[in-house]
């Protein structure tokens, strides 16, 4: 994103906490842009106005953090950058996986933020993209309409406003909420991983992940797991796309039942799967997108069992507590919150949930 930010004309800042990230940019003085098959994205070498692993540096006078880490980060660079953010600033997570921007706007506000500071999240990445060595990258695709919102809601026409002018396709999403719930990494990842992990083992993921990783039996597991989230979803007020929906809206591929979908999709073949357990399948897709599910399902009395099941044999395999790693109610900053206060908060901000509570006491 920075390099094609750049090759656009737009000043660019690049920021990581690790500096055998940073170094090789340092070195060449810019990465490489790669996209021999893009013929409307810019190639070549994209100048950084700075490269650096000092959050104050980086952050200070930008107009817009465009954030683009795993969502295991977005709690450290929450922190990283809070005291260092002035009005007017937007974040954008890209993408917040589930609870992204709730998560973030809460570390925030523990911080002591005064600030007049948007937090938004994107649905998913806006490339199919790969770092192909230290300093230069590939895109191979970037994606149509790429839902954001804003955490308020009223503030998301601002946020994409802005956003639009290097990306029009970013395009107004309901609320974080949904952008949270409709994330369907979760679905797709974790689950079919652990049923899996033996196959990944032996073969060093040595076969076709969604082709011959999802067979009927486990597909039957993708459904519950997925018909759990969407009733989460809908406890909130909030309709989310079905699995099998999305992959009829994003690859126009259909089918009566969800592994007849997954196999009439042809931008699956190929794909292998991870050649290892080490996989952010499972170190991302769970803690960051499965907990915070099962967390909302908790807290609102939704029943989440499939999904507490992949959840705790993925801490078995990986011997973590993912449940204590992960974004449960309490890190998001919902706790204790009824489903009004909720779709309150989300929509209107954190005062619109506090006159919703004080009502609730009267």
């Amino acid at each position: 994103m920075a390099a094609h930010l750049s090759l656009m004309g737009f000043p660019v800042r690049l920021y990581n906490r690790s500096p055998e990230r940073i170094m090789p940019i340092q070195l060449q003085g810019s990465i490489e842009l790669i996209a021999p098959d893009l013929g409307d994205v810019p190639e070549g070498f994209a100048a950084v106005q700075l490269a650096t692993t000092d959050a104050e540096e980086a952050v200070t006078g930008a107009d817009i953090l465009m954030v683009c880490t795993p969502a295991n980060a977005h709690r450290f660079l929450a922190e990283r950058c809070a005291r260092h953010l002035t009005d007017g600033q937007v974040v954008v997570l890209n993408p917040g996986r589930t609870g992204g921007a709730l998560e973030f706007a809460h570390v925030l506000r523990q911080s002591g933020l005064k600030a007049d500071v948007v937090v938004a999240e994107a649905q998913t990445f806006i490339y199919a993209a790969r770092m192909m060595n230290p300093a230069q990258v590939r895109i191979f695709r970037v994606k149509n309409s790429i839902p954001v919102a804003a955490l308020p809601a009223y503030r998301t026409p601002e946020v994409v406003r802005r956003l639009r002018v290097a990306f029009p396709q970013f395009v107004p999403g309901d609320n974080v909420m949904k952008t949270s719930m409709d994330n369907i990494g979760a679905i797709f990842h974790p689950a079919v991983t652990v049923l899996n992990s033996a196959r990944i083992e032996s073969t060093r993921g040595d076969f076709e992940y969604y082709l011959e990783g999802i067979t009927p039996s486990v597909a039957r597991v993708l459904e519950r797991v997925d018909a759990e989230r969407v009733a989460v979803g809908e406890a909130m007020g909030f309709q989310c796309l079905t699995a099998r929906q999305w992959l009829y809206m994003a690859y126009d591929a259909a089918g009566s039942t969800l592994y007849d979908a997954i196999n009439a999709n042809p931008g699956y073949a190929g794909i292998k799967a991870p050649r290892t357990l080490d996989t952010r399948y499972l170190s991302e897709d769970v803690p960051m997108s499965l907990v915070p599910i099962a967390s909302l399902g908790e807290l609102l009395g939704v029943p989440t069992e499939a999904i507490r099941h992949i959840i705790g044999l993925a801490s078995l395999l990986h011997q973590r507590d993912y449940w204590a790693e992960g974004r449960t109610v309490e890190r998001l900053g919902l706790a204790g919150m009824s489903v009004k206060e909720i779709r309150r908060f989300v929509l209107e901000g954190e005062g619109a949930a506090l006159e919703v509570a004080l009502e609730g006491r009267r």
